[in-house]
């Protein structure tokens, strides 16, 4: 099991077409992989799921992915976040 912090800076949050790149990137990978805000965790890939967490702009999350490519599914997601969706 690997996971990291990260924090979502865009300026709508991980909502609608954040969240489809998000769940697009995190069904790349083999590995199970969620998200992890205030004792909640979802999984990744689920649309519904991700958007139940209500991650707004400046909010702290985990990633968290067990299997053979989490490292690559953490970095990858971290990454995504990291560059604010490419907005």
């Amino acid at each position: 099991m690997f996971s990291r912090e990260a924090t979502v800076n865009n300026q709508v949050g991980l909502h609608a077409r954040p969240a489809t790149f998000f769940i697009q990137k995190a069904n790349e990978f083999k590995s199970s992989v969620w998200v992890e805000k205030d004792e909640r965790r979802v999984n990744a890939k689920s649309l519904l799921g991700v958007l139940s967490l209500g991650i707004i702009k400046g909010t702290s999350i985990n990633i968290i992915a067990d299997g053979a490519d989490e490292e690559e599914a953490v970095t990858a997601l971290c990454d995504l976040i990291a560059s604010n969706f490419s907005e």
